[in-house]
């Protein structure tokens, strides 16, 4: 008795260089989906890239402006002022937040 192994109609045909031909709409199904993932890979590393170079870019601006700030920080007279009376510089950052303070809640 012959089995379904040994029919010709089940047999797997192979190509010369050892591939299976017996399933052409997957094979091109699959090359589609291949070329696909091959494409968005190579859109998805570009777009990478431009958003490293932007966070890069907008690092450095970053740091730059923050030393701008510092520098305009350091020559300040307000840096001035507190220095020489720190005392005076609490007294005015209490009355500063109990005035805020007051103002909020009577708006409530």
């Amino acid at each position: 008795m012959a089995t379904a192994a040994n029919t010709g109609s089940t047999k797997k045909r192979s190509t010369a260089n050892g591939r299976d031909d017996s399933h052409p709409i997957s094979d091109k199904a699959q090359s589609a989906l291949h070329s696909g993932v091959d494409a968005l890979a190579e859109k998805t590393a570009v777009a990478e890239e431009k958003v490293r170079q932007a966070a890069s870019s907008s690092a450095d601006a970053i740091a730059e402006k923050q030393e701008q700030i510092q520098s305009a920080w350091r020559q300040s007279e307000v840096r001035k002022f507190a220095k020489r009376n720190p005392l005076a510089t609490a007294g005015i950052a209490f009355a500063a937040g109990a005035l805020l303070t007051s103002f909020l809640t009577r708006n409530k």
